[in-house]
């Protein structure tokens, strides 16, 4: 068999840095030091650089964009190898994938080749068709949504055996864990004791349930943290919070409070301030948005039912914590399906309203009728957390590295593109939060040993060759607000499985992605 060996740079892994040469045959680490050249070895010069194991990003909405190139070079061009997806409880299996291509449709967007089959058909559709590697989590909104339907009512004995049944079957087949989002529907309409039923098996499996807690984050995280802390009672699972965003004094309060009862909690928090999600999950009620698409539709676009939404409604966003009465100015839209209202993206909602000559509600509700919902938008946050404390956000005991990712829309979020970069650059070499091997713990060996991802996540003999070369000194991210499409520099080369999937900053031919299993499945 043909070697790789990776010639004079400097290893990183978390307990410490090494120049190093490193042997790679297959898809495995054959050695880490001086390695003897053979007259047939291939080579990638490191010199200058630093080897260090792939990035595993704990949040992506990369789901249904795995054979999509533009998105396997913004990861790889991070350092990113794997992806963890099925997340905020809403993606393609179990089932036809239809509620995810509809309803989650401005995040996952539409998945091409799974159409039904599980969880083992969706991680089988991974394979030759990508150059990363993705894990997946049963989506425990998708699994309401298959046994349920539309309902908002709690689930019936049998209703929750046929979901328990479902999320067991999902981990045999290779899940990682479970998701939630409360926030979105169906899960906001599930109960404590419902979610807690469905984690037994997680926790028997032991897999991890991730969650996009209920009722927001930010000053409302009080609530959430509480209600995990029942649930892990009540189950003995493992929990990961997703993108846990407030105050860092805050994060770390509601962490101890769930440790100090016995709750193993770990999360993830992206370098930015501002999120991204649906434009009508903050600005539709959940009773509205749980019905079918057409009737959705048909209500936002009835006058009598307009006017009973502004003057119901839209108060209540007001006097929401987290936006108020300046919502039209915080939230920014990203992704627009209907093609006439393109010249909104990367406009906030009031400066659409204003250039369409109506107001921010009126606004609102045309574009989400002409695109059927299909619209997502980029938040603001009142409480701007500048550098320092999103320092000590990432300084805490359990945080991971997780993007949220989406790459739908012309005028996206730059956290899919910047992330990884950002991390190194603001938090390794320019205010020294992370020394190198800290970086390697929380983006790459921490998340592989917490998702049950096996071998991977640290450069040694034995190990899953996947591995990114990072020039230390100029490793950056390019990505803002106001520019969210460009790409991160300072890594150019990117091994997937031992194969080169980055060359000198161009895609290779290679695919060599899965669709990872979780270590402990059983079939």
């Amino acid at each position: 068999m043909m070697r790789l060996v990776m010639r004079g740079g400097t290893v990183v892994n978390n307990d410490g840095l090494r120049k190093a040469d490193v042997a790679i045959e297959g898809d495995t680490i054959t050695g880490v030091g001086a390695i003897p050249a053979r007259p047939d070895d291939r080579t990638i010069d490191c010199r200058g650089r630093f080897v260090l194991p792939g990035f595993i990003d704990t949040h992506s909405h990369a789901d249904g964009r795995a054979e999509d190139e533009d998105v396997q070079r913004a990861l790889l061009r991070q350092g990113v190898t794997t992806v963890i997806t099925g997340q905020d409880g809403v993606s393609y299996a179990p089932g036809n994938g239809k509620y995810a291509s509809s309803y989650f449709a401005a995040i996952n967007g539409t998945h091409l080749h799974y159409a039904g089959g599980g969880v083992a058909a969706y991680l089988a559709a991974v394979g030759g068709r990508s150059r990363l590697n993705f894990a997946y989590l049963v989506p425990a909104g998708t699994i309401r949504q298959e046994v349920c339907g539309r309902s908002s009512a709690a689930a019936d004995a049998s209703q929750l055996a046929r979901m328990e049944s479902l999320v067991e079957q999902g981990l045999r087949e290779g899940a990682v864990g479970l998701s939630t989002g409360l926030d979105y529907v169906p899960g906001i309409f599930a109960g404590t004791g419902e979610i807690a039923a469905l984690c037994r098996p997680v926790a028997r499996a032991g897999g991890i349930y991730v969650t996009h807690m209920r009722g927001g984050y930010e000053a409302n995280s009080a609530a959430g943290v509480l209600e995990i802390g029942r649930i892990a009672a009540a189950s003995g699972t493992r929990i990961h919070i997703s993108h846990f965003h407030a105050q860092a004094h805050i994060i770390d309060e509601q962490l101890r409070l769930l440790r100090d009862r016995g709750v193993d909690t770990t999360f993830d928090a992206y370098p930015y301030t501002r999120g991204c999600t649906l434009l009508a999950m903050p600005l539709l009620p959940p009773g509205l948005s749980v019905l079918p698409p057409d009737t959705v539709l048909a209500t936002i676009t009835d006058p009598a039912e307009r006017a009973r939404l502004r003057r119901d409604w839209f108060p209540t966003i007001e006097r929401n914590a987290s936006l108020g009465p300046e919502w039209p100015s915080m939230i920014t839209l990203a992704h627009i399906a209907a093609p006439e209202f393109a010249w909104a993206h990367g406009l906030s909602l009031e400066a659409a309203a204003a250039r369409a000559g109506t107001d921010p509600i009126d606004f609102t509700l045309d574009v989400l009728a002409a695109s059927r919902l299909e619209v997502n938008a980029v938040m603001a946050v009142r409480h701007q957390r500048p550098v320092a404390e999103l320092a000590a956000i990432f300084s805490q005991k359990g945080h991971m590295g997780g993007s949220d990712g989406i790459f739908i829309g012309a005028h996206p979020h730059p956290r899919a593109r910047g992330t990884f970069a950002r991390y190194l650059r603001q938090y390794v070499r320019e205010t020294a939060t992370w020394s190198w091997p800290q970086a390697v713990h929380h983006l790459s060996t921490a998340p592989a040993a917490r998702f049950g991802l096996g071998r991977r996540g640290t450069v040694a003999a034995g190990w899953i060759a996947d591995l990114a070369v990072v020039d230390p000194d100029t490793v950056a991210d390019t990505a803002t607000y106001e520019r969210p499409l460009g790409e991160a520099t300072g890594i150019a080369d990117v091994l997937v499985a031992g194969r080169p999937v980055l060359a000198e900053g161009a895609l290779a031919a290679a695919r060599p992605g899965l669709g990872l299993r979780h270590e402990n499945s059983k079939s």
